[in-house]
């Protein structure tokens, strides 16, 4: 049987019906749409979606995604007032994301802006305004996604955090985990010391929050609705998000965090902001497999690749030619795929879950792969990974 031309299950259609209304909440860190998605940018966002898909059938799943709320961040801020003080009128609507990513490697070497440079464009994002510049890379990113079969959690839309940042602090404050200097000029800081973890700032002395704090307003509000939240996230930021979860555990969830390597190119673990990405970002990549390809063993490929191959750590680096393998391997899951199974879906999702309730992606995806597996069921392959 092949599944190449079947279309693909739509995960909004999973029943929760056997984890008993549990409540997930699913928020992976989001990338700045600012340049090209790297083979780091997939690698997260391949696992998320397979959590994510996974998991719909076991539970009730929100995967929240807001870019909205992490405008207000100065690396964002601060690359919007770089672009209009240096390039003025520059139509973005046709430029490509490497050519706004080379935009943003200038910006990261230049000098930056004072704060009040860039307070109007805060309180425009803060109404929902996104410059030109990210509105085009946002809008490319979304036609990956559709090629890549991820789901979408509004790359588009506005999207506010529940929380304005005063009553964010003051939600802090009333947790006793805020140590706030605005009143004598100074900064804010989240503090949990007495939990032995480092004071940490969330607002510089003049006004401007980081990423944790953007969080904390996107979080702290919808955190108790859930049963559990999982943080999934780059393991470089371990330490913010294991202040995160100290703050979103005492408003009642339970909290998981989910750290992954980045993606070495060439031996060596590059940050986006300095580039790198030609011939390597997902848009080239994409391209470059539906040549050869059927889009699901496409959409499959990437999955067995960025999941099972590459692990959750950073010990191998990105190899072109192993992703080609995983792409034909793809292909021939596909057409031996069962139509049947002696376990239900639910099921089948459900060895893969320890003491959490999302199923663990690595887990489940390798098991595609043992020497000794039985053939994937159809219901399988449909409804989370093609």
């Amino acid at each position: 049987m092949s599944l190449l031309s079947l279309p693909r299950a739509r995960p909004e259609t999973a029943t929760a019906s056997s984890a008993g209304g549990r409540r997930v909440l699913l928020a992976p860190i989001t990338v700045t749409p600012s340049k090209p998605l790297t083979p780091s940018h997939l690698k997260g966002l391949l696992w998320t979606d397979v959590m994510y898909r996974a998991t719909l059938a076991l539970a009730d799943v929100t995967h929240h995604c807001s870019h909205t709320t992490y405008h207000p961040t100065e690396q964002t801020l601060g690359f919007w007032e770089y672009l209009d003080r240096t390039h003025g009128e520059m139509d973005y609507a046709g430029l490509t994301e490497e050519r706004i990513g080379e935009l943003y490697i200038a910006f990261r070497a230049a000098e930056r802006a004072p704060a009040p440079a860039m307070r109007p464009y805060a309180e425009a994002a803060e109404r929902g305004w996104v410059h030109p510049a990210s509105a085009r890379v946002l809008r490319l990113w979304s036609a990956h996604y559709a090629a890549l079969g991820l789901h979408d959690p509004g790359l588009l839309r506005h999207q506010p955090p529940g929380l304005d940042l005063d009553r964010a602090l003051d939600r802090l404050t009333g947790l006793g985990m805020c140590l706030d200097h605005r009143a004598v000029g100074g900064p804010v800081y989240l503090d949990l010391t007495r939990f032995g973890l480092p004071l940490r700032q969330l607002v510089t002395a003049d006004g401007r929050p980081n990423y944790l704090a953007c969080a904390l307003r996107d979080l702290l509000p919808l955190a108790p609705e859930y049963d559990e939240v999982v943080l999934l996230y780059d393991a470089e930021l371990d330490a913010d998000h294991q202040q995160l979860a100290r703050v979103l555990t005492a408003v009642g969830p339970r909290v998981r965090r989910v750290s992954l390597g980045r993606v070495p190119i060439d031996g060596t673990i590059r940050s986006a902001r300095h580039g790198g990405w030609a011939g390597l970002h997902a848009g080239e990549l994409v391209r470059a497999a539906h040549e050869q390809y059927e889009p699901a063993a496409v959409r499959l490929g990437m999955r067995l690749y960025f999941i099972a191959v590459l692990g959750p750590g950073q010990q191998q680096s990105f190899r072109a030619d192993l992703l080609r393998q995983n792409f034909g391997r793809a292909a021939r899951l596909l057409d031996s795929a069962s139509p049947t199974s002696p376990l239900s879906l639910a099921q089948s999702l459900a060895r893969h879950r320890k003491d959490h309730l999302y199923v663990d992606p690595y887990r489940l995806t390798s098991g595609l792969l043992g020497k000794r597996r039985a053939a994937p069921a159809a219901e399988l392959l449909s409804a989370v990974f093609s």
